[in-house]
């Protein structure tokens, strides 16, 4: 899922330019959007839903003839984002989060805000070719991926009529090795050779006899004590085949793809790659 934030002023054209992007991308996928709406509560307590929700419930889902609607707690931007990637969407348009580190077109003279990749007019009119212009800029963003939104894109792959199973590999950054407390990793990619070397490994795995699809995401960035480092999803014939691919899968993307790993511990911080071959 590719994904591109909006940003600026109140009464800065956002929604407006939100509005036309969302039409635009409709025409090269499926199209998701977020929206910051400050402090005001949109599950209000005199509602039969409010009081669930003020009941105690994690999650309260109302659904109406054409709509439904997700109430949850302890949300934020992060988890909005996977919420419309497990989806299987091809784009997210985000409306607000100035602090975000996501890719932004920032109307007017908005400050304090990082990651802008195009700056334009406030209420300016998004006719159609300016319009245009800006989606060839969300079409160039990086793609994010859960593992639910890999299995969906398994699923899509015409030949999972021929598919008996798909199994999946996640790998998670461990906190505790030993007395060793790990706090975080910082993965770095050495493009384009990384995306290359893991296409390469794609193919050498669809390649054995009855494997149908192979999938392979590998994060970047500072990633947290028990979250997701990297994805497999493979799909093939029959079990048999399947577990000796998703083994021999990681093991060449350890081995083979240039993706450096820097470990925060408790008492240090050094690349993993210098200490292997010191």
């Amino acid at each position: 899922m590719k994904i591109i934030s909006v940003v600026g002023y109140k009464k800065s054209g956002k929604t407006a330019l939100v509005s036309s992007l969302v039409r635009q991308l409709s025409g090269f996928g499926t199209v998701g959007t977020v929206k910051h709406m400050g402090e005001q509560r949109l599950n209000p307590g005199e509602t039969d839903t409010g009081r669930h929700f003020d009941a105690g419930a994690e999650t309260v889902i109302g659904i109406t003839g054409t709509e439904l609607v997700s109430f949850s707690r302890d949300s934020d931007l992060e988890d909005a984002l996977d919420m419309l990637c497990d989806q299987g969407l091809d784009f997210a348009v985000v409306e607000g989060f100035k602090g975000s580190n996501l890719p932004k077109i920032a109307l007017g003279n908005v400050a304090g805000v990082s990651n802008i990749v195009f700056r334009m007019p406030e209420n300016i009119d998004p006719h159609e070719e300016l319009t245009a212009s800006l989606v060839g800029i969300a079409l160039a963003q990086p793609d994010r991926y859960t593992l639910e939104a890999l299995i969906k894109k398994a699923r899509k792959n015409p030949d999972i009529r021929k598919a008996g199973a798909i199994g999946t590999f996640s790998g998670i950054v461990r906190e505790l090795a030993g007395e060793e407390k790990t706090a975080r990793l910082e993965f770095e990619k050495y493009e384009p050779e990384a995306s290359k070397a893991l296409d390469k490994i794609r193919e050498e795995i669809k390649q054995k006899e009855g494997i149908l699809e192979v999938l392979i995401h590998h994060k970047t960035g500072v990633i947290k004590a028990g979250e997701d480092i990297v994805y497999i999803v493979i799909a093939s014939a029959h079990r048999t085949e399947l577990f000796p691919a998703l083994s021999e899968a990681i093991e060449k993307v350890k081995a083979e793809a240039p993706i450096w790993k820097k470990e925060f511990t408790e008492k240090e911080e050094f690349w993993v790659h210098d200490r292997e071959h010191a």
